[in-house]
């Protein structure tokens, strides 16, 4: 499926300020989270919807709510900025965590951690903010895969195309949503022109 670019002239402006050298940690975070709102908006805007019979306080009408549940699974531990965005939108969210290591040297993740919520029957949204070899974001959804998820959806800040063809070509039914599509991975394997390691400059361990 293709990659959804969120077009909202918000989410470049946001985005632009966390590609910048001259924004500290301080700053970083509240911009991560006011794009992951728009991006989290873009990746469910299609959600199924039930009618619902409610009373207003002048008449009864018939509403409509979300058909089924949303599970939200951070890569950690960069994916933990992109969390709280979609807990403010959907406070009945279930949340699960996967915990994979990128290897400098190789660019190959390591999984050391799975913890899941029930997922069948459910939107599952994995949010990891870079997109880059498509290592981590391939091995999530894989998991995610296994444990039943059906509908699965990648949200992600920043992507390269290296990373959206693996993940394409390993699983062509999941839909990736982003603010941006760069150009091309470096020598090793960051993103340009990117915003340089997500997590380092989210908790400051440059």
């Amino acid at each position: 499926m293709a990659i959804h670019l969120c077009s909202h002239p918000l989410a470049q402006h946001l985005l632009t300020g966390l590609r910048s050298t001259e924004t500290n940690p301080q700053h970083f975070r509240p911009l991560a989270r006011r794009l992951t709102t728009l991006l989290a908006l873009e990746a469910t805007a299609d959600l199924p919807t039930m009618a619902s019979p409610i009373t207003t306080p002048l008449e009864p009408m018939e509403g409509q709510v979300l058909a089924h549940g949303i599970v939200v699974i951070p890569i950690l531990r960069a994916g933990l900025a992109m969390l709280e965005p979609f807990l403010e939108l959907f406070p009945d969210v279930s949340v699960g965590y996967i915990g994979l290591e990128r290897d400098h040297a190789t660019a190959v993740a390591a999984s050391y951690y799975c913890k899941l919520p029930q997922v069948q029957g459910c939107t599952t949204l994995v949010v990891d903010p870079m997109l880059a070899t498509g290592g981590s974001a391939g091995q999530a959804i894989d998991h995610v895969k296994a444990a039943g998820a059906t509908d699965v959806r990648l949200v992600c800040v920043v992507a390269a195309p290296e990373g959206v063809a693996a993940v394409e070509a390993a699983h062509p039914d999941v839909p990736i949503y982003a603010a941006a599509l760069d150009r091309e991975l470096n020598a090793k394997k960051y993103i340009c022109p990117g915003l340089g390691d997500f997590g380092d400059r989210l908790y400051g361990t440059l």
